[in-house]
């Protein structure tokens, strides 16, 4: 397993498995603690293993937390996703930095999302599981989600949106997030 870091966003890191594979398909590690450990995270850190189910065109997000925030590793295991990473902690050198990644159940590549960025993510095949390892118990009173198509963070998403929670459609823009943030 190969870590390299995402320029546009610091601290964030892609974790890239090295599979096996034969007539019957392969095998890869998904998480590896010493591969965390060598770049500064703490593998017993993550308390919680989560999974989601879309469908083609699904848009989850732009989700993170309040407080203390929530780091995530964040793992497409079936399918392809269309993965999004933005850097909203004001004392980051990467403040406002996106990162945009294409994650598959083939290639089982993992994103680690540290805590005070948002992320979100649209299904781009008929089933897509999402798994997440968050560090954090969650805390629904913490939740906090910005427009997903929000111009001033220009996401291209890959597919007209198909289908999204509520909570998602009705989500504030980007500014109106800061300005909660702030007062």
């Amino acid at each position: 397993m190969k870590a390299t870091e995402v320029p546009e966003i610091s601290g964030a890191y892609l974790f890239e498995p090295t599979p096996h594979t034969d007539e019957r398909g392969f095998f890869c590690r998904t998480f590896d603690a010493d591969v965390v450990r060598s770049v500064g995270l703490d593998p017993a850190a993550f308390v919680q293993d989560s999974v989601s189910r879309s469908v083609r065109g699904v848009l989850r997000g732009l989700h993170l937390r309040s407080g203390a925030g929530e780091a995530k590793l964040v793992r497409c295991s079936y399918g392809e996703i269309f993965d999004v990473v933005v850097d909203l902690r004001p004392d980051s050198p990467t403040y406002l930095g996106r990162a945009f990644f294409e994650l598959s159940g083939e290639k089982q590549a993992t994103v680690y999302v540290p805590a005070g960025c948002a992320h979100g993510f649209q299904s781009l095949t008929e089933t897509s599981d999402v798994s997440y390892r968050i560090d954090r118990p969650h805390d629904p009173a913490e939740d906090v989600t910005i427009a997903f198509d929000d111009p001033d963070l220009a996401v291209p998403w890959p597919l007209p949106a198909a289908s999204m929670s509520a909570r998602d459609r009705k989500a504030p823009s980007l500014a109106e997030v800061l300005k909660r943030r702030e007062g």
